[in-house]
């Protein structure tokens, strides 16, 4: 009798806490029930943690039905406005949720494309991935590796973000073959989806016998389409170029260029991702020239955060210095890891 007491007060001790724990309700279109903490929401993909689960389920974000939390957000919805909201589901508002920081505003499940509590630490607004790549062959001792990075932390209203990519190639009888693209940049988004970005982008390939390039570039973009299956926007602005190359007369170049870029990013396809973006550069004080940058990567997510991806960059100069290439393009096939 004593001990059945004692496990009826445990268990009142216990359930209360566990209930507390557990805050965040999502009903699914099937009516399967999901209790636990939502981590977060990005590019369609919601991820709740449960306690009755070793591992985080992950869950299309437009295949929910209702769902109630008490937990402060950060959100962005599909017309670019970014609040910071609690949400839940009114009886008979199916797939309509109430934002109570937000005047108790009326929004459907998929107008929301982001979410991340507010009360989560600084690791875990960060994104990161790393890929690499080994080729080797015996003839000629050819080696090659390729390192493929990306880094981005985002904010209530403002997101820093940066890349790094390398290719090195070496073989018996041939000078190695090296190129390396850089970035680094800033966005501060504004109403209806209009953004402010200032970046850096930095680049060095032997084939346009470029020692370094270094863009720094400051513009306004929007985003024309954003939602929980696909991003795509464009921008624009001016540009100022400082260029080294590795000629025979060692040229060194300075020139202001303006800028016209497009992106699209998509993400609701099984377990592909597919981004790609094109800047076309005029510039303004070099007559005739101009510049092409172009990129298309395609991800594919495997279980434990690892992926395989496969990218192709490509560079255009209508005006290189003598002896180089007008182009360079190199096509990367990795193997990686991602972080939240």
């Amino acid at each position: 009798m004593k001990r059945l007491k004692l496990n009826f007060i445990l268990l009142f001790i216990v359930t209360p806490l566990t209930l507390w724990s557990q805050n965040d309700t999502i009903v699914l279109k099937n009516k399967d029930k999901l209790v636990g903490e939502i981590k977060s929401m990005d590019r369609g993909i919601v991820t709740i943690e449960t306690d009755y689960s070793d591992s985080d389920f992950t869950i299309t974000w437009v295949d929910i039905m209702s769902i109630k939390s008490k937990q402060t957000y950060l959100m962005t919805l599909s017309n670019g406005t970014r609040i910071n909201s609690s949400m839940y589901t009114k009886e008979g508002d199916s797939a309509v949720v109430t934002l109570k920081g937000y005047n108790n505003e009326k929004v459907r499940i998929k107008d929301i494309v982001y979410i991340n509590p507010v009360k989560k630490k600084f690791l875990s607004r960060i994104v990161a991935s790393v890929s690499l790549g080994y080729n080797i062959t015996k003839s000629n001792n050819l080696s090659q590796l390729s390192i493929n990075s990306n880094l981005s932390y985002t904010a209530y209203k403002w997101k820093l973000y940066g890349s790094y990519n390398q290719v090195r190639s070496n073989q018996d009888s041939v000078a190695a073959t090296d190129r390396m693209d850089a970035s680094a940049g800033l966005k501060y988004f504004m109403k209806n989806d209009w953004f402010y970005s200032f970046s850096g982008d930095f680049l060095s390939n032997d084939e346009q016998k470029l020692q370094l390039r270094s863009t720094v570039k400051s513009g306004l973009g929007k985003y024309v389409i954003h939602s929980n299956k696909m991003y795509f926007g464009g921008g624009f602005g001016l540009a100022f170029n400082n260029e080294k190359f590795t000629d025979v007369s060692n040229t060194n170049r300075n020139s202001l260029e303006a800028y016209l870029g497009l992106a699209l990013d998509v993400f609701d396809v099984k377990d592909f991702n597919l981004t790609t973006d094109i800047t076309f550069y005029p510039s303004l004080t070099q007559g005739g020239r101009y510049r092409v940058d172009y990129d298309l990567n395609l991800k594919y997510d495997l279980p434990l955060d690892f992926f395989i991806k496969l990218g192709l960059t490509y560079n255009y100069d209508s005006k290189p210095v003598e002896g180089a290439s007008v182009s360079d393009y190199v096509f990367q096939s990795t193997f990686g890891w991602e972080f939240n």
